[in-house]
């Protein structure tokens, strides 16, 4: 038998016990221990710890023997498989197991699984029940904090992407940055959908009540240390070594001072910037996901030290047709201006198109006839991006709103009253708040107000 039948014959043979298929790595388990790997090569394979894979497979191993009622171990696994080469496994009466030879050409999947009889006693099969989820590994989630569910638009890159990221790339910290609204939560949910069979713990925290680093780590290992029988670590990294954990902190801006430059911490949560290195610097299995409108100061720094450190900015919809489809607006060849004046931004643009469907039966057209672009309902949301700028970042964008091209910040305009390096520096935090819109020419960058930014400024901090 080669290793592919193996795990066929051991998947089968699960399934007809639990009615559940082999894990990820309860598969690297037996595959390593058919081609006499130990444990520590094993773990290696699947990116977990040496104890996790232990663990794993002393639960394998007990209900592969409880299955074929005799002991199995991974030392006699091998030679087990191939005494019962060419058998076929079936359920007989309540939990028992048959086993009948049949010839190697005949053996399929549906050979080795048969439905429980009707006359199965109700008790008898939630005690199986019992015992075989006492035994199956658990993938265990904590998504408390996470907000309702959106409609999740074609992200299909960014999520190949961040799947490359994680799974290929092994990267221990991961940014998600955009304005609000443009759906970073909505692809981090699917992310999750995709890859949760990947990871023991998957815990989302939301940093919108600001919790101190302490409250967080707390609260945390409180889940991950519950149903735990031995004593355990007390630091939150040990866990991620121990385990494969997802985390995902959303809203990390509130942690950030209003009216300082994007990403400085308040002072009762800068050890949160000393947490976000360790787990960048720290060798461990697990990953981190950030969620923010501000991308913090050490995430450049670590950027340049050469680690699978990663930022993904998320832009608006390339192609919003979906949604303006869904609201029956029309004339469909205005899809694009709309979506474009609104930075293919999906929230925005279900506020948007409200408002058309309210007030201009529907008519894209006749609502893009008025010079000024409205606002409306998506005022309160950017009310709160432009509450956090400093007096310096409000003096450049209002310059910015009067311009009519891209410009080049190779020179300090003189029009500003600003020193080079605070211009530089005001760029650089507009930059990392999205407010900017970045458009490369001749290899240059130059930089432009999005319509709706330029709009805001105009009716707020321009009369």
């Amino acid at each position: 038998m080669d290793v592919q039948e193996v795990l066929t014959w051991a998947d089968n043979l699960v399934f007809t016990k639990t009615g559940k298929h082999l894990t990820h790595v309860q598969e690297a388990i037996l595959r390593g221990t058919w081609q006499r790997q130990k444990y520590p090569e094993i773990a290696k394979t699947c990116h977990r710890s040496e104890i996790h894979v232990k663990k794993e497979a002393s639960k394998l191993w007990q209900l592969l023997s409880k299955t074929l009622n005799e002991d199995i171990n991974q030392s006699n696994f091998p030679y087990t498989v191939e005494r019962y080469q060419g058998t076929t496994i079936s359920v007989i009466g309540n939990t028992s197991i048959k086993i009948s030879k049949i010839s190697a050409d005949k053996i399929s999947a549906d050979t080795f699984y048969c439905p429980k009889s009707p006359q199965q006693q109700p008790q008898k099969d939630e005690k199986l029940k019992e015992e075989t989820d006492n035994i199956q590994p658990k993938n265990r989630q904590d998504l408390t904090g996470t907000p309702t569910p959106t409609n999740f638009y074609n992200r299909t890159q960014e999520l190949t992407t961040l799947k490359h990221w994680i799974l290929e790339e092994k990267t221990p910290l991961i940014t998600l940055l955009g304005l609000s609204g443009i759906g970073k939560t909505a692809l981090t949910l699917q992310l999750i959908q995709q890859i949760q069979n990947e990871f023991d713990y998957i815990i989302w925290k939301s940093l919108e009540n600001t919790p101190t680093l302490q409250t967080l780590e707390t609260n945390i290992i409180e889940f991950l240390s519950q149903e735990q029988q031995t004593k355990l670590p007390t630091l939150l990294i040990d866990y991620l070594q121990t385990y494969r954990c997802l985390l995902i902190f959303d809203d990390l801006q509130n942690i950030f001072t209003p009216q300082q430059l994007a990403g400085h911490y308040q002072p009762e949560y800068e050890n949160y910037a000393t947490f976000i290195k360790k787990i960048a610097q720290t060798s461990h299995n697990s990953c981190l996901i950030l969620i923010t409108w501000e991308k913090p100061r050490e995430i450049t720094l670590l950027e340049t030290e050469n680690r699978p450190i990663y930022t993904l900015e998320i832009n608006g919809l390339d192609n919003a047709q979906e949604i303006l489809e869904q609201k029956n607006l029309s004339p469909p060849q205005d899809y694009s201006k709309l979506s474009e004046l609104y930075q293919g931004n999906p929230l925005w643009l279900n506020i948007i198109t409200a408002t058309i469907q309210e007030l201009f039966n529907s008519n894209i057209s006749e609502f893009l006839s008025y010079e000024d672009l409205f606002l409306g309902d998506i005022e309160p949301l950017l009310n709160q991006h432009f509450q956090r700028l400093t007096q310096s970042e409000k003096q450049l964008l209002s310059w910015l709103a009067n311009q009519n091209h891209p410009i080049d910040i190779s020179k300090k305009p003189l029009s500003l009253q600003l020193t080079t390096p605070e211009f530089l520096k005001v760029i650089q935090s507009l930059n990392r708040r999205c407010l900017l819109q970045k458009i490369t020419d001749n290899h240059r960058q130059q930089y432009i107000l999005p319509p709706i930014i330029k709009q805001y400024i105009k009716n707020h901090i321009l009369t």
